[in-house]
């Protein structure tokens, strides 16, 4: 068996944000070309959507942001924190933040499997509770 190999992206309904950019690009041109430096917003736009990820692999984390990326290895990486509206942040044993795109907490149990256990998978214990009680799949 291969270790397990996750990618994270944004959903691809995203890309209705780029439809709805060019036609406002549209509406604002107007038939005029002085707006059309305008229409570089939805191609930055979808290249912005198709650029954010965060692959996990059992090496670590590579996280892929907007400028640049971000890794770390599995013993690099003290926990994760959740911060109220913003993205997933990996705490490494230095204390800096990674943030994590795309990267929700329904997701941890991927994480936990990926990095071998090395996070906990706060699901799990849920899991093993309702196997034990018969109720598995309700």
């Amino acid at each position: 068996m291969s270790d397990p190999e996750f990618d994270f992206k944004l959903s691809r309904l995203a890309y209705a944000g780029v439809l709805v950019a060019v036609l406002l690009v549209v509406i604002m041109m107007g038939g005029s070309l002085w707006f059309g430096f305008l229409a570089v917003v939805p191609v930055a736009l979808a290249w912005w959507i198709h650029r954010l990820r965060t692959h996990v692999d059992s090496d670590g984390i590579v996280a892929v942001g907007t400028f640049g990326e971000q890794s770390a290895s599995w013993d690099e990486i003290d926990g994760l924190r959740f911060p109220k509206w913003t993205s997933v942040r990996a705490v490494t044993t230095d204390g800096t933040e990674i943030r994590l795109p795309s990267v929700g907490f329904e997701d941890v149990p991927k994480l936990s499997l990926a990095s071998g256990g090395r996070l906990p998978d706060p699901f799990a214990a849920e899991r093993e509770a309702r196997s034990a009680d018969g109720t598995a799949g309700e």
